[in-house]
């Protein structure tokens, strides 16, 4: 079951050079991930009651163009059903005809209370959340290894702003805060040809935030977020990118 949504990109969702800005991504997938599967009846509304949160705990997304000077975006998503502890869901971006990318999700069901994680298939027990089944072309997620070394870091303090429904800090700002030691002529000159997230911790409000980054040449960049304070790994991404 494949769903489409079409989205007007704003200028406020883009950078200067008129590409689609990374966080507005993030959102815009989580935001259609929450709209179909509210749809579907295992949303926001249907896990409250049962005290029970989805939490997101990976990506791995391929450009082959990655959205520049695109105003009319369209994407879909298919629930692919889920293993015992685990859903998953793929995503596909277009502009027109025009095939731009690809991404695979993996999330998870947390009890609130316990913050353990929930077997999904009997916690939903919905027909749209069948076992999972992979496919022959389905994209392979990648193990991010840790830094071997640190080339440039920043650190960041949790805003308000930053919180979401489940009062921690929403995914779209994890990489923002990845980027973000990245200087203006890098960013200016390279776009996103392959993205790996793997969210391992939440942040909350007031966390002081320590973005690190690491160069392979310059096409590839591991970068780590992490808790200031206590130096867990908050989340870990791969990047290669494209020179533009």
């Amino acid at each position: 079951m494949i769903f489409e949504e079409r989205i007007k990109v704003k200028y406020s969702e883009m950078d200067y050079k008129l590409a689609l800005k990374p966080s507005s991504l993030l959102n815009f997938l989580q935001d259609f991930a929450s709209e179909n599967a509210e749809s579907l009846g295992f949303g926001y509304s249907y896990i409250t009651e049962k005290n029970l949160g989805w939490f997101l705990l990976k990506y791995h997304m391929e450009f082959t163009d990655y959205p520049a000077g695109v105003y009319d975006l369209t994407l879909k998503t298919e629930p692919r059903g889920c293993s015992k502890l685990f859903a998953y869901r793929d995503f596909w971006l277009y502009t027109g005809e025009k095939f731009l990318g690809k991404a695979a999700s993996i999330w998870s069901l947390v009890d609130m209370n316990t913050k353990s994680l929930a077997n999904v298939q009997n916690a939903l027990n919905n027909e749209h959340m069948p076992l999972f089944e992979k496919k022959d072309d389905d994209l392979e997620f990648k193990k991010i290894k840790p830094l071997s070394k640190i080339d440039i870091s920043k650190t960041f303090e949790v805003r308000y702003e930053d919180i979401d429904v489940n009062s921690h800090a929403n995914n779209g700002n994890y990489i923002i805060w990845a980027l973000e030691p990245l200087d203006f002529e890098f960013r200016s000159t390279h776009k996103l040809k392959t993205l790996d997230i793997q969210f391992k911790k939440e942040a909350k409000f007031g966390t002081i935030i320590l973005s690190q980054i690491e160069f392979s040449g310059n096409e590839k960049t591991s970068h780590v977020i992490k808790n200031s304070d206590t130096n867990e790994d908050l989340c870990l991404l791969e990047i290669i990118w494209e020179t533009t």
